[in-house]
Order: structure tokens, then sequence, then C-alpha cells
């Protein structure tokens, strides 16, 4: 691990202006940057404790919704009464993270900055070629051990999968970052990886996240996260889905539906064809199941990660079958 300066910051503005550098990275749980530090990918000059700041850890709900802070810990937002009873699928997807050692010290805004699980992104010592680590190096995935890697959102340059959970719930419901003096839909928040797969989220220098919204919403309240991985717990996902319901007065015809996918694209994935495809319709098991395979439009597979482009309809499927007490 390189050696670096640390600063225990007293102020948001304190933060902002040593995050200005590039050299500077934030530590809150630390359950992210010390895993990168130790594999030689995070190699900053500077780190920013911001563990310590005041009032960036509230949980406030109104009627419009709920405002998280960045440094409310995971297990408590998971645990929060208000979250499981308005927002289900959030509490699911966070319960369903990690382990609970990780989740009592991991951060909402510290969870959402992760980086990739990539087995070539962490190893710099045996694979050089890494475009998010070197940018224009190559990518050392294609051609390699894809089992986990993203059939979605893919490029030339990277296939690497975000490993998000909670995310894919915030994107499904329409969650918003907020970076101080702006705020950024959080579809927007993280970045495909283009030509640019080094850069993963839309926060620019001098900036840090203070807190997420959620806006309220039928859908939202009736929603689940179903994650399928490879062991029942401490994994990532092979696929995974979180789909919020709302239906018509008549119990059978869709007004709403949110559908997001994890574990198969390089960002949280907005699945809005399968939305589109059912909004309005009678919710139907056939039609379900020909709506579920539209969420995986456009994939691309890489040898050993072919299995997600059909795993993840049927994950999609059921997580609306559920949702529609059909499954």
């Amino acid at each position: 691990m390189k050696a670096f300066s640390y600063l225990r910051a007293g102020s948001v503005d304190e933060v902002r202006q040593a995050a200005a550098s590039s050299a500077t990275m934030l530590l809150a749980g630390g359950t992210t940057l010390l895993d990168l530090a130790k594999c030689g990918v995070a190699e900053p000059e500077t780190v920013v404790d911001i563990s310590h700041l005041a009032g960036l850890d509230a949980i406030s709900l109104t009627d419009q919704g709920v405002t998280i802070g960045a440094l409310a810990k995971m297990s408590r937002v998971a645990d929060d009464a208000n979250i499981k009873a308005q927002f289900p699928a959030v509490s699911e997807a966070l319960s369903l993270a990690a382990s609970a050692q990780i989740r009592n010290m991991a951060t909402i805004g510290g969870n959402l900055m992760q980086r990739t699980r990539c087995p070539y992104f962490r190893d710099p010592a045996t694979f050089a070629a890494c475009n998010k680590r070197a940018p224009g190096s190559g990518c050392s995935a294609i051609g390699g051990v894809t089992r986990n890697h993203a059939v979605l959102g893919t490029s030339e340059a990277c296939i690497a999968t975000n490993p998000g959970d909670l995310a894919v719930a915030l994107v499904a419901f329409d969650a918003v970052v907020h970076l101080g003096s702006r705020q950024v839909a959080i579809d927007d928040f993280f970045l495909l990886p283009g030509t640019t797969p080094d850069r993963e989220h839309a926060i620019e220098p001098g900036e840090m996240i203070t807190a997420i919204t959620i806006p309220a919403s039928d859908a939202a309240h009736r929603s689940t996260y179903l994650k399928v991985r490879d062991r029942q717990s401490y994994e990532f996902a092979a696929a995974s889905a979180a789909v919020g319901l709302e239906l018509e007065a008549d119990g059978r015809t869709i007004r709403d539906i949110r559908v997001a996918l994890g574990g198969v694209a390089t960002k949280p994935w907005r699945a809005r064809a399968v939305e589109k495809a059912l909004k309005g319709q009678v919710l139907d098991t056939a039609a379900v199941k020909r709506a579920s395979l539209l969420a995986v439009q456009g994939a691309v597979y890489h040898g050993g990660n072919h299995y997600k482009i059909t795993l993840a309809p049927r994950v999609v499927e059921r997580a609306i079958l559920t949702m529609g007490e059909m499954a």
C-alpha cells in the first residue's frame, strides 16, 4: 500500500476544497477504499476522513419521499421501519448486499461510489491491460474468463459489471443524488464505459455525495428486489431485478411498473422496454414472460457470460409475478 497523508475533515466545505485534487480520496466506512488500496488499484496522495461530519447520516421521510444522508450506514437504512414500509426494494437490496459486518460499516454514499469487482481490474500485478486503471491499455477481460462480466452497456473498451445492489433499486425509482450545489438523476450519475471506462460516476472534482432522495410512489411502495447468485450469502449478483408495481382499481391492469437490472450491465440498468410493454396491460403470466425478454435487448456476450442473457429475463419475470401475487 502506498503511503498517503491523512486529513480528518471538519466541514463539507473543507472536504470539497480537498477533493478538488484528483490525488485525494474520501474515507467514510472504508470498505471500498481499503480494498482498492490493498490491491494496488487506489494510490491516493491524501485520504480525507469524512466519517465524523455531522448531519450527513439522517433519514428524513415526507409525503414526497425520503432523503437519506450519505453517511447513513447500510444496515441502519435497511432496518429503518419507514424504508421497509415505503421502499421495500431498497431495504431488501441493502439487506442482500455484502455481509452483516460490512453493512454495519459501509455508508450509502460509499456504496454508490464502489468500483467493479472485475478481477482483471483488481489485479494490476498480473493484468497490466485494464482501461479502467490505465486508459488506453486495453481490456484483459475480453477474451478472458468472463462468467461474471456484463452483457449490457458494454463497449470495446470495457465489459466490467457494476457490482451494486442498492443502486439498482435507486435507478428503478428515479432517485436523485445530491452533490452539494447540484443534483443528478441516479441514472445519469452512473456512466456507460464507452471509450472512457475509467470514469464511472458523474461526479466532478470538488464534489461529494451528501445525500440521496427517493421520490414517493405507489410503485416504490409495492416493490421487491430479487437477487440470484452462486451462493446464498456474501456474493455479488449473477442477475438481479428491482421491480415496483402499481395496479388500477380493478387489481389486474398495470398502471405503473418500474424495472431495473443488476449483475448484467456496466451500470445499474433501467429496463424501460419492459416497462413500456406492460404499462396499461392486464397482468398476465404470458404477457409478463414476453415482456421480460425485452430486458436484454441489445445484449452482447463474451464467452462464459452468455447465460446471463437467459437468466436476466427469468429474474425479471419472477419479480414481476411476485409483486402481482402470481408467482
